[in-house]
């Protein structure tokens, strides 16, 4: 199968809306003679049963095992398997909606700019009221740290985003998705493009409904796991974290303080100021979006703080250097 286009989804699980990211994908993918390709790893929930009744339907839609069950592995093996003769990537995440257009302005942004990665911006979206709440912490400034990907604003060169586009050439020139990864990935990979001399832009002209995780223990783990996986990648290219990333990694040695208190009232200081910080937070959300019942997305934007720099002391502390792993062939 040749095609000069893949569109790869990383799957595991996610029933609840594949057979709507597929069918936002297909108009483009007819017209374009693009190979949709779903990489699952290893799901137990009816995943691919849809995706093989679709495929039934449309030739264009492929499912490919993913036995590495990651993210990186599954576009990586993607890649490797049908990529030989494309010339565009584009990732597509399972847990997300995209305009019908989606496709259509990454590659016209692409052509336009000459960027070698077209990256786009996030907005949280929740259906029950925890998942909105959650939602709601993601997308304010307080919680996302004003991540270019998080906000508004106009196109420009940036140094990371929200995987989209990719041409391949540029992604197998370095190597690929880092496979050690299971989280930051996307960071890790864009600082080898950078540093190997291609740009990365990130576009004003559409983006990436996101739905988050539905429990606070569920979105603790995440961003566990995002703070272990940004820990990773400053330890693997001996890089310092940004400003906004060294006050959130200096949460959990600050409350940790805490057991000391009975030495000094002193040591319980950062843990009022956290929690004032989470107050303070939830009042400005609730403010900006005119709904009292988002002063709780203040709290749940510190947990995802917490979790993240938990994590990132997990992974230093554990002292698990990582090597670049297995990417795609050049």
């Amino acid at each position: 199968m040749v095609s000069r286009i893949l569109i790869v989804i990383p799957t595991l699980n996610e029933i609840d809306h594949i057979a709507s990211v597929i069918s936002a994908l297909l108009p483009f993918a007819r017209a374009q003679d693009a190979t949709v390709i779903v990489a699952d790893g290893g799901s137990t929930d009816g995943t691919c049963a849809i995706v093989e009744k679709m495929a039934q339907e449309t030739p264009q839609i492929v499912l490919l095992h993913n036995p590495d069950k990651l993210q990186a592995a599954a576009v990586n093996l993607a890649v490797e398997r049908f990529g030989d003769e494309a010339e565009w990537l584009i990732r597509v995440d399972a847990h997300s909606a995209y305009p019908s257009d989606f496709c259509e302005t990454l590659m016209s942004e692409a052509i336009e700019t000459g960027a070698d990665s077209v990256v786009v911006r996030m907005h949280a979206e929740g259906v029950s009221p925890l998942q909105t709440q959650i939602a709601r912490a993601q997308n304010s400034r307080f919680g996302n740290g004003g991540s270019a990907h998080r906000g508004a604003g106009e196109g420009r060169w940036v140094t990371h985003g929200h995987h989209a586009l990719f041409r391949l050439s540029a992604f197998r020139s370095v190597g690929g998705y880092n496979t050690t990864f299971s989280h930051n990935e996307d960071a890790e990979l864009d600082h080898r493009l950078i540093r190997a001399g291609f740009k990365i832009w990130l576009t004003a002209s559409t983006f990436v409904r996101y739905f988050p995780r539905k429990s606070l223990r569920d979105l603790a783990s995440q961003y566990f796991r995002f703070g272990k996986g940004r820990a990773r990648t400053l330890a693997l290219h001996r890089e310092r974290p940004a400003m906004r990333q060294a006050i959130v990694a200096a949460l959990a040695p600050a409350l940790a303080l805490v057991v000391l208190a009975p030495l000094h009232p002193i040591f319980v200081l950062p843990a009022i100021v956290w929690l004032l910080g989470c107050a303070v937070a939830g009042l400005a959300i609730a403010i900006q979006t005119k709904r009292l019942a988002n002063l709780t997305a203040g709290p749940i934007a510190g947990i995802m703080h917490l979790a993240w720099s938990a994590g990132f002391w997990a992974q230093i502390l554990g002292n698990s250097m990582p090597t670049i792993g297995r990417g795609v062939p050049e």
